[in-house]
């Protein structure tokens, strides 16, 4: 029996621990929006946490990393530099910014976006083949048109009120109330503009893995890049000094959480998900955040639901899902056309294929999967985007 139950626990463990990434997730923009609430500024809040985030992963980095890592060169830290601005610092101020003028039901559905317009981003640069020729293919375009469908009717129908319970342990007031309504289109740009700067950190994250595949010491050049970026920007744009004030309160609490909880639990977990069960299997549980955010966020900040947040959300999830699918569908038929050099390599799952991370000295490029420790929008899904455009350069 006692050996049964630990089977039982070791088959479910992978889908324990995704459920648990989704939740902490969830966790750092309902955060956020506890700031926002109290008045912190958003732009010190993103400064702070790249801030927190450099000086955990830093020590890190250095002591897991000193034997395996390679000449730091100008490209690489060029290229650090965007994935700082694209993936950090200007994506998450945008997102940020659409949160204070929207909710957090609305700004966790549109972050679900990012897969498509990664994909529409990708065939602009030439890194994907738009083909309506296979099924992976229209798959792919048809999830694009939905998801994008899904974000057109999250912003301009409304519905009914869908009324939930709520604690009402944060009441907005009503001019807050009044004044989204009236920035929702706006909210709604700079959430769209966001997903757009996360897209541009893929594609220049995976350029960045080829040439420089530390796990640690990549995240942590980023978050340095970015904690630059970020300091710069909010000093510029925010004159009142008290803004940078952190006592015992709710503002520490989501600097520290967000820049430390979400930048060491998220990866480590996530890391031994995508060895143990693939990509795929962790970018499917990425809509469980958007589910615990719409009930956190009408529990505890007293948000309301509308029929039409649902139905678009809906319709986001359905894209990305089907985003996914023709991804991996595309991969197992790209794979299935390769050569095999030995019999026990071909029965390898498609997914044991694309993650498995490997030290070999024959491979030109060796594939670490970058996770994304510091940007829980961009979310797990931005594993399967970026590992379906490198997993070909490693030598099979």
């Amino acid at each position: 029996m006692g050996y049964d139950l630990g089977n039982i626990f070791h088959e479910w463990k992978p889908a324990m621990m995704m459920v648990l990434v989704q939740i902490v997730s969830a966790g750092v923009t309902i955060f956020y929006k506890l700031a926002s609430i109290d008045g912190m500024s958003m732009k010190v809040m993103v400064a702070y946490r790249y801030l927190i985030a450099t000086a955990f992963l830093s020590p890190l980095a250095f002591f897991l990393e000193r034997k395996s890592r390679p000449k730091l060169t100008w490209l690489v830290v060029f290229q650090a530099f965007l994935c700082g601005l694209f993936g950090c610092s200007l994506g998450q101020n945008l997102y940020v910014a659409s949160l204070n003028l929207t909710s957090t039901t609305f700004a966790s559905a549109m972050s679900n976006l990012t897969p498509a317009i990664t994909f529409i981003m990708a065939n602009a640069f030439r890194l994907e083949k738009m083909t309506m020729k296979t099924l992976g293919g229209k798959a792919k375009v048809l999830g694009t048109l939905v998801g994008i469908g899904g974000a057109m009717l999250l912003t301009v129908y409304k519905g009914r009120q869908i009324n939930l319970w709520s604690t009402h342990m944060i009441n907005a007031h009503d001019d807050h109330i009044r004044h989204v309504a009236k920035s929702h289109i706006l909210g709604s740009l700079l959430a769209l503009c966001s997903c757009f700067s996360f897209a541009l950190w893929l594609i220049v994250q995976t350029k960045m893995s080829e040439i420089y595949p530390c796990h640690y010491s990549s995240t942590a050049l980023m978050c340095m890049m970015a904690s630059i970026q970020s300091v710069i920007f909010a000093l510029c744009m925010e004159k009142d000094q008290a803004q940078w004030r952190l006592g015992f309160n709710i503002r520490l609490l989501a600097v520290t959480y967000s820049g430390i909880i979400s930048s060491s639990l998220i990866v480590t977990l996530t890391t031994w998900c995508i060895h143990k069960r693939g990509p795929l299997f962790v970018s499917i549980f990425s809509p469980l955040m958007l589910v615990v955010v719409a009930l956190a966020g009408t529990f505890f900040l007293n948000e309301k639901l509308h029929l039409g947040s649902v139905l678009g959300a809906g319709l986001i999830v359905s894209g990305l899902y089907l985003v996914l699918w023709g991804k991996s569908k595309e991969m197992k038929e790209t794979l299935q056309l390769m050569p095999s050099k030995s019999p026990s390599r071909s029965t390898e799952t498609i997914d044991n294929i694309i993650t498995f991370p490997t030290n070999d000295k024959k491979h030109d490029a060796v594939f670490q999967p970058e996770i994304d420790l510091t940007c829980p929008e961009a979310n797990d899904f931005n594993l399967e985007e970026r590992n379906a455009v490198v997993s070909l350069q490693v030598d099979h």
